[in-house]
């Protein structure tokens, strides 16, 4: 039943966690891309792998699709169609967005496996530290999801974006002092108060904090194009094999955090090393290309690729990570203009 959960509430205290993202999936959740000015000059050609992206998905799990009104369905449902989407597993909701990075807007939803139920948590959204308004729509999202699934929801009361954290289901959270601790999303917090956030309405009891991120990338250093659990105790992170590259120093000094980091259980990570692409240049800007992006659906990972030496070395390394589940590598040079990838874009329910 929808309503609106007292601010005193914790969800953590009340059994509530954010499962991994392997955990099975209800449905996936997206925004339809429509704001050319995320990708200027290039959306006609994002359409086609994004409506790609939504065929996939539709093999094996519900997907619903955010969208302002009829005439954005009806476009949206005519790419779907033509790009043979299950159209029995596509929904379409009126729920103007002002973008489509559902990871950052879309609800986090919670599950309580004990008691078989599922709530959503409402965090603030500021467009990445005001960089993007308006984005007052998309910060409306969660809880309007929240009225059509009949979901309780609730509100920690600061900003969080979904893309700046990475779980394992078990526990641990993985996430980057780049973003979290950023100014331009919550200056009044320490990293120890953001860290009560984290535990109280995540569920996660064990943070592991990284450092910067890759150049490009407008989120301040989201943790989902850096470093992913694959399993409750593996990781792969990207490296950068060119010493001279921008990213070689601050990703290698992320395998090295890592490297002294420790799971919940007390346990060393295992370290999967992913490699970086050659840099994708447009119109003089490095863009945030990285095979890290990736999606975990029901049973296949959609990977970012980019016409580049490295696209089959880093599908290897993933289908060898995820030997259940069929690995697919989806062509985003263009849709990496707007400066994200499959994960940015998604956002999973999973199944109590």
């Amino acid at each position: 039943m929808f309503k609106t959960l007292p601010a005193e509430f914790k969800p953590a205290q009340a059994g509530f966690h954010f499962p991994a993202e392997w955990h099975h999936h209800k449905a996936t959740w997206l925004s339809w891309i429509h704001k050319e000015a995320s990708w200027p000059g290039k959306i006609d050609t994002v359409y086609p792998v994004y409506s790609r992206f939504i065929e996939i998905l539709s093999r094996n799990e519900l997907v619903c699709i955010n969208v302002a009104d009829k005439a954005m369905e009806d476009f949206a449902r005519n790419w779907c169609e033509k790009m043979g989407a299950n159209m029995n597993q596509v929904q379409f909701f009126h729920h103007p967005t002002n973008d489509a990075w559902c990871r950052d807007h879309g609800p986090a939803f919670l599950i309580n496996p004990i008691e078989k139920t599922k709530m959503i948590v409402d965090w603030g959204y500021n467009a990445w530290g005001n960089k993007y308004p308006p984005f007052d729509l998309d910060d409306d999202i969660p809880t309007r999801i929240a009225e059509q699934l009949a979901l309780p929801v609730c509100f920690p009361g600061i900003v969080m974006e979904g893309g700046s954290v990475e779980f394992n289901g078990k526990g641990t959270l993985i996430s980057s002092t780049a973003c979290l601790l950023n100014e331009n999303r919550n200056p009044h917090l320490n990293q120890e108060q953001i860290e009560w956030y984290l535990r109280d309405y995540y569920g996660a009891n064990h943070i592991i904090w990284l450092g910067d991120g890759i150049v490009g990338d407008d989120t301040d250093g989201h943790i989902d194009d850096i470093t992913r659990f694959v399993n409750e105790d593996t990781v792969v992170t990207v490296v950068e094999e060119n010493r001279n590259d921008e990213n070689y120093a601050p990703l290698q000094e992320n395998v090295k955090l890592l490297q002294q980091a420790r799971l919940e259980n007390g346990k060393q990570l295992n370290i999967i090393e992913l490699p970086m692409p050659s840099p994708v240049i447009y119109e003089d800007q490095q863009l945030p290309a990285s095979y890290a992006n990736f999606y975990i659906a029901n049973k296949a990972v959609i990977v970012p690729v980019f016409e580049d030496k490295q696209d089959e070395k880093a599908l290897r390394i993933l289908a060898e990570a995820f030997p259940g589940r069929q690995v697919i590598g989806l062509n985003s040079l263009d849709l990496i203009w707007g400066l994200g990838a499959f994960h940015c874009l998604s956002q999973q329910e999973p199944e109590v």
